[in-house]
């Protein structure tokens, strides 16, 4: 176990902040066969990423859950989310598909709904293709994607793009019909709730207070609040509140970090501190937590 939880750009690769437009696709064994079929537990600061399990399967680590997947399946990865994947040697394969979520967004303002979409599909991740057809045309889009990477003829950019989107609106299609809502589902998610996750995401381990971020929106407290309440059915202080604690858990299970540490790197006054929010938020300490998952 790593003393703190390994941030990459692609795996194994040094994390690259400024990334942009950047899209990406490689077979499953191409990466994961030099690393013994296990991925370990990491995250992207800023990259989004697609499954595609064609052949095999194996168990993926999600935040601090295990979950089993076979093919054919999708998996979906959102930005910041700890996770790895254990495969089976010699037999599971597939294709990777990593991006920065402005690469789609690139084409028009709406082209990206489809991924906005995705990371609220993302709560469960896998995703089995019960549809041979549309496995067929998923995993095709993707070769294409790959062939135009690799030659990078006159407008590949563009036409990578615009791969990136039907494969996003694929897989979003799959996801809606599992949850079987008879919705559209490509909706925009709402502005103000991503712009609040966004701002959580990047101040959370310093800022606490609700009205920092209203301010950063322009908003007051109360009407934040009951804004995110109506798009959420929860408070925006409990956004908050849930943010700093699936750090906290991260830390707990994926790295051998001293909890005094982990209370430090998120700004508790003191150990104790952390100790009782997390009791209050779990319903358990900080070390039996780490213990109860074999820490």
């Amino acid at each position: 176990m790593a003393s703190t939880l390994p941030l990459f750009h692609l795996y194994g690769d040094p994390p690259d902040d400024q990334a942009f437009d950047f899209i990406h696709v490689e077979t499953i064994a191409s990466r994961s066969s030099i690393h013994d079929w296990t991925i370990r537990a990491h995250r992207h600061r800023n990259l989004f990423q697609i499954l595609l399990i064609e052949k095999g399967g194996g168990e993926m680590t999600f935040d601090v859950t295990r979950l089993p997947f076979t093919a054919p399946a999708a998996i979906l990865v959102p930005a910041t989310i700890a996770h790895g994947f254990r495969f089976e040697p010699d037999v599971t394969d597939g294709w990777v598909l990593s991006f920065t979520e402005d690469a789609a967004g690139a084409l028009t303002d709406r082209a990206g709904e489809a991924l906005a979409r995705l990371r609220a599909l993302a709560a469960q991740p896998v995703i089995p293709i019960g549809d041979e057809a549309e496995r067929a045309r998923l995993s095709a889009l993707c070769a294409e994607l790959l062939e135009e990477h690799s030659l990078a003829r006159e407008g590949f950019r563009l036409a990578m793009r615009g791969l990136l989107v039907l494969i996003a609106v694929g897989v979003a299609r799959l996801a809606a019909s599992r949850a079987r809502t008879g919705t559209v589902t490509l909706r925009p998610a709402d502005a103000t709730v991503a712009q609040l996750r966004a701002l959580v995401d990047e101040n959370f381990r310093i800022e606490r207070q609700l009205d920092f971020y209203a301010q950063k929106l322009s908003m007051t407290v109360d009407r934040l609040n009951d804004h995110v309440k109506r798009a959420t059915g929860v408070t925006a202080g409990h956004l908050i509140r849930q943010r700093v604690l699936t750090e906290a858990k991260r830390q707990l299970v994926f790295t051998t970090q001293q909890i005094h540490d982990i209370a430090e790197e998120l700004a508790f006054a003191d150990p104790s501190h952390f100790a009782r929010f997390f009791r209050k938020q779990t319903g358990t300490t900080p070390h039996e937590f780490r213990a109860q998952r074999g820490g």
